[in-house]
C-alpha cells in the first residue's frame, strides 16, 4: 500500500511542476497516466485490505464420503461441508476419479460434483484417472494455507509434504449421532 501511495505522490508532483513550469508541460503526458494508475492501485489495496483472511480447509472428498457407515454417500460430505462452513470455514473438496462411479455408477467431473454440492466450480475438482489424489489435496492445501479435512495421515507423502506431520493440519473427523464432527484440537475448538 506504500508503493502506490508514494507513486501517487510523485505522479501528482508531476502533475503540479507542468501546471506551474510552462516548458515542463510534457511531463503532464507522463504523469497524468501515472497518476491515474497509482491512484487504481492505491484504492485496489486500500479496498482488498478490508477483506478479512479466509480459513482455507480442503476436503479429502473421497474420505469423507465414507465417514457415515463406511458407504460412500454425498450427503456426508454435503454434511461437512455445512460443518466447517457454520464453523467460519472456506471450504474446497477433491475427490478422487472414481468418486463419481461408487456413488452413482458414472464418471462425474468437476461441474457435475459442483452442481451436486452446490459449490462453485472452482473448489471442487476430481482428478484425472490414473492419478493419487492425495498429492492434489496436499498441493492444494499448501497453495491456500489450509488445513485438510480427512481420516487419512498421508504418511506416504510426508517427506515431500513434511506439513502432514504439524498437529492441526489434518483435521480428522466423522459422524455422531447422525451429526459431522472435527477434532480442531484444544487450541483450535471454537
Amino acid at each position: 500500500m506504500i508503493v502506490p501511495a508514494l507513486f501517487l505522490f510523485a505522479s501528482l508532483a508531476g502533475l503540479l511542476v507542468a501546471f506551474l513550469l510552462p516548458g515542463w508541460s510534457d511531463l503532464m503526458l507522463v504523469a497524468a497516466p501515472a497518476a491515474l494508475a497509482s491512484l487504481y492501485l492505491l484504492l485496489r489495496d486500500w479496498h482488498g485490505a478490508d477483506k478479512v483472511a479466509q480459513d482455507w480447509v480442503i476436503l479429502d472428498g473421497s474420505n469423507v464420503m465414507h465417514w457415515r457407515n463406511e458407504i460412500p454417500d454425498l450427503d456426508s460430505v454435503r454434511a461437512v461441508l455445512a460443518h466447517v462452513s457454520g464453523l467460519g470455514m472456506t471450504p474446497g473438496v477433491v475427490f478422487d476419479a472414481n468418486a463419481g462411479y461408487l456413488l452413482f455408477g458414472r464418471h462425474h467431473n468437476d461441474r457435475a460434483f459442483s452442481e451436486r454440492l452446490g459449490l462453485p466450480l472452482d473448489r471442487v475438482m476430481v482428478v484425472p484417472k490414473g492419478t493419487p489424489a492425495d498429492p492434489f489435496i496436499l498441493t492444494a492445501a499448501r497453495d491456500l494455507g489450509a488445513r485438510i479435512v480427512t481420516n487419512d495421515r498421508f504418511r506416504d507423502w510426508a517427506g515431500e509434504f513434511p506439513e502432514v506431520q504439524t498437529p492441526g493440519h489434518l483435521l480428522r473427523g466423522g459422524f455422531r449421532e447422525g451429526r459431522p464432527w472435527l477434532d480442531l484440537g484444544p487450541e483450535q475448538a471454537r
